[in-house]
């Protein structure tokens, strides 16, 4: 599904939205274990390869097929940085830095309010009120999260760091909303993965990481990140921000820890209990609630109805 989205991404429907971007968080919660394959390689440097595998893949299927991608222009420029810097590499950093100083589930308790803050935020650089639908559908998605999770201890600046995590998740959404509109979905995914490949190149050199290619397990780490959780699933993410808003695609972020828990019960890694049940339900309630769109969120945000196609000749 995410090929064919990401091979005739435009403009689409509700339904296209709605699927590009339960397919993306399908991809996130069932990559954990891939990215687990990366431990004990510098970190910064690993993000910077998987950019840069992911951003030359979107650059050569864009030549392949004659597509031209809109360049990036001066106002763009802030936006694509800061999401590269925070939404992208920030955010691995911050997430692992994290589980040093608080267990797993206070890390994924935290990361599940990201709807909540997506619901409010969405709706401000929209410039328009919240609406009532994703910011209730974003209370019981990350209800559905906490539950899933368990919470957990932390010290030292544990908490602060898994808060940190959380807003750059926020912001790999947030920062691209203009873009996209300027440049589209598939533009936006490209020069993104630019931007972090070069940023976190640089990063990586002055952090003193010692450079080295990818070998074994790692690079097969490396090839399935960039290619499907990089540049197939940030075409298609992006393709469902541009659908949906960044409000209501927020409440998708809660199939993630679904979708994990799924993994793991298939691997034989986990057994399901009550309290699973109980959060995958939450959050496919909230799901549901954030995705439901009233009448006049159909007719378009002035709540005027669209004028009708004109008939195709025959």
């Amino acid at each position: 599904m995410l090929l064919a989205m990401t091979a005739t991404i435009q403009r689409g429907s509700h339904r296209d939205g709605v699927l590009a971007g339960m397919g993306t968080m399908v991809v996130l919660g069932g990559s954990v274990p891939v990215t687990g394959m990366l431990d004990g390689y510098p970190v910064v440097l690993g993000q910077a390869l998987r950019y840069a595998l992911g951003g030359l893949l979107l650059l050569g299927w864009a030549y392949w097929r004659g597509i031209r991608l809109p360049l990036p222009g001066l106002r763009d420029l802030p936006a694509l940085v800061g999401l590269a810097a925070s939404g992208m590499i920030g955010f691995q950093a911050f997430l692992l830095l994290a589980q040093r100083y608080a267990e797993p589930g206070l890390a994924a308790a935290v990361l599940g309010g990201s709807p909540l803050v997506l619901a409010f935020g969405g709706a401000l650089v929209a410039r328009r009120r919240p609406a009532a639908a994703p910011v209730l559908g974003a209370v019981l998605a990350a209800a559905g999260v906490a539950v899933l999770s368990g919470g957990g201890a932390w010290h030292g600046p544990g908490l602060l760091l898994a808060v940190l995590a959380m807003l750059a998740e926020v912001s790999f959404t947030l920062f691209a909303v203009g873009v996209i509109a300027r440049l589209g979905p598939r533009a936006c995914a490209t020069w993104s993965c630019v931007v972090a490949a070069a940023g976190g190149a640089v990063t990586s050199a002055v952090l003193g990481e010692t450079w080295r290619l990818p070998a074994g397990r790692t690079l097969v780490a490396v090839l399935v990140l960039a290619v499907v959780v990089t540049a197939i699933a940030f075409c298609a993410w992006y393709f469902a921000v541009s659908v949906l808003g960044a409000d209501r695609a927020g409440v998708l972020l809660g199939i993630v820890p679904v979708s994990g828990l799924i993994v793991a019960v298939l691997l034989g890694a986990q057994s399901p209990q009550v309290v699973d049940v109980l959060g995958a339900l939450l959050v496919g309630a909230g799901v549901v609630v954030g995705l439901h769109r009233s009448a006049s969120d159909r007719r378009g945000p002035s709540g005027a109805r669209p004028a009708p196609r004109p008939a195709a000749p025959r």
